[in-house]
């Protein structure tokens, strides 16, 4: 039987009051909101709080708002309404195409996109998403407020920028004209974490070549955009033999590991083909914002 050590529970009623908290029970407190990760690394006593924090509450960070230029998103909007989100698939595909194959319903009911980028697991699909969109991270704490990159914001596999005194609260995303995004993934089962996967995000210029691109794997040893894929796409018009390069050059910049999901030359086999993908459906629906 899995039980996890003994803890306190105590429910915040704001993002004040939840900074409160993590103040007054220092390092060894922990927020939950979805809980689906947290949780299960507490049974195994993997993670042993002494106290949790219960965030969800916190209603003023459950929101999806255009701001100009800007979409923002908050920390603890759940993976259902992000994929329920006209707007947002409309604005970003890429979400959309990643929710569907985020777990499963009871998880995308419960989960936030917050939760799921603090985790900062290696085979977590939003956290390559907000890496190709470019998106930066709001987190608050005693200091104030502070705004990062995602190459900020992460630091590692499990470790993000935000104290232990701190929360995320907000994701901000640029919209940028002519442009389009996608993801895939190849998973064992449905709602398992990723063999492996990619995201792309492109712009085009107003002559239809590549103005911007940017690429993402998830769960194959790679923690950051594969900048590479992403100079040998830009000034240049989309093209087959412009995706395979960028897939080639995807699959060997990746360092995978072999486990019971696959051996490193099958995950640098899905590199390169999941790149090749992602990049023709982003360039064609960036082609149809175009045309729109």
């Amino acid at each position: 039987m899995q039980i996890p050590a003994p803890f306190d529970y105590v429910r915040a009623t704001t993002v004040d009051n939840a900074l409160e908290l993590l103040a007054r029970y220092g390092p060894e407190s922990r927020v939950v909101a979805g809980g689906h990760s947290l949780l299960p690394m507490m049974k195994l006593r993997l993670s042993r709080p002494e106290w949790l924090i219960d965030i969800n509450d916190l209603y003023e960070l459950d929101f999806i708002l255009r701001d100009g230029n800007t979409l923002r998103v908050g920390a603890m909007t759940r993976h259902t309404t992000l994929l329920e989100s006209d707007e947002v698939a409309a604005l970003f595909a890429i979400v959309r195409d990643a929710e569907l194959v985020i777990a499963d319903p009871v998880v995308r009911n419960r989960g936030t996109i917050g939760g799921s980028l603090c985790q900062a697991d290696p085979a977590e699909d939003l956290s390559t998403v907000c890496d190709v969109l470019g998106a930066e991270a709001v987190i608050r704490g005693p200091g104030g407020e502070r705004v990062l990159s995602m190459p900020d914001f992460h630091r590692g596999p499990y470790q993000t920028a935000v104290g232990q005194d701190e929360l995320l609260c907000e994701l901000r995303f640029p919209i940028r004209p002519r442009s389009g995004s996608a993801y895939d993934k190849v998973e064992r089962r449905v709602g398992d974490w990723a063999v492996g996967a990619a995201g792309a995000a492109v712009v085009l210029a107003a002559d239809g070549t590549v103005e911007d691109a940017a690429v993402g794997l998830t769960a194959l040893g790679l923690d950051h955009t594969v900048d590479e894929a992403a100079a040998v796409l830009r000034g240049k018009r989309p093209t087959e033999d412009l995706f395979a390069e960028a897939g080639r050059l995807a699959a060997a910049a990746c360092d995978p590991v072999a486990d019971q999901r696959g051996p490193v030359d099958y995950k640098r086999h899905l590199a390169d083909e999941l790149t090749r993908r992602v990049l023709r459906l982003a360039c064609a629906r960036a082609a149809q914002m175009q045309e729109g």
